[in-house]
Order: C-alpha cells, then structure tokens, then sequence
C-alpha cells in the first residue's frame, strides 16, 4: 500500500494534463490540415512577422500566396493562425522585405531548420536537394568494397 502512494505521489498531474493537451492540440491540427488536404511534414515549428517593419498594408502578398491561409490581415497589421501554418515558405519567398518573417521549424529527424529571408531559404532548399540526389545516387551506385587483395593481384600482373 506504501508502493502506491509513493507512485501517485510521483506523478505530476501538471505534466498529464499539458501532454493531453498537446496531443489533443496535434490531432485537431491534422484533422483540419486533412481537410485542406495539405499534408503536414514538419513535426514542430513557429512563425513570426515582425510587425514593426512589415509593409503589409501595402502588399499583402505573403496572405495571397500562403497555401493553408494561415496569414491574414486583422486590425491593420498581418496575423498568423499557427494552426493551419505548415511552415512551406511560401510566405518567406513573396515577402518584400528581408527578415520580416522568420519561420522555425522542425522535422521529424530531430533536424531543426531556421530561416527568415529568400537567401536563407534558398540556401535550406539547395542543400536539401543536394542531399536527396546524393541518397538517391548511392541508392543506385553502392559503394564498392575496398579489395586491396584485388588491387596487389593486378599489380604484380
């Protein structure tokens, strides 16, 4: 009976309820991302305009062109609905101004990506390219086993 009430002594109810709440927050999320029939890749992110030098008033270009319409336009300034974002980069690409968007976002790998302006984000891209092609070639040309017994025999030939 001692057993017991040490185990319920240590359990943090506090921890419980926030690990209901994110699962219950993730499978609201992929629920509505179904329905839009976006699929989502990355397992975490955020996402944020600095409203001190966004000029959406101006363009509103970064809510045109974002897939899930997670930006919109509120009380004069750009908004995020961090539901819906699944952190593509479309609205870093059509921003006008650099570094007014910043996204954070993390893969499945553990792999963290970070990037707030065109640069950046082309830079991340490249190299994710760079690395799918490279798996794909040793997919196709596996590495040949070292046979140094091979390399004296046709040496001494």
């Amino acid at each position: 009976m001692m057993s017991d009430e040490k185990d319920a002594k240590d359990i943090d109810i506090f921890q419980l309820l926030e690990t209901a709440s994110k699962q219950q927050h993730k499978h609201e999320r992929q629920e509505i991302l179904i329905d839009l029939e976006v699929q989502d890749l990355f397992c975490e992110g955020t996402i944020t305009i600095n409203t001190q030098t966004c000029h959406g008033v101006e363009c509103k270009l970064c809510i045109d062109v974002c897939p899930t319409h997670a930006l919109y336009w509120t009380k004069g300034e750009v908004r995020t609905e961090n539901m819906l974002c699944i952190y593509c980069m479309a609205c870093v690409f059509s921003c006008i101004i650099e570094d007014c968007i910043s996204i954070t976002r993390k893969r499945s790998t553990g792999e963290e990506e970070r990037f707030s302006n065109i640069k950046c984000a082309r830079i991340l891209l490249h190299d994710i390219s760079l690395n799918k092609r490279l798996e794909r070639i040793r997919s196709l040309f596996p590495p040949e086993p070292h046979t140094s017994e091979m390399e004296g025999v046709s040496e001494s030939s």
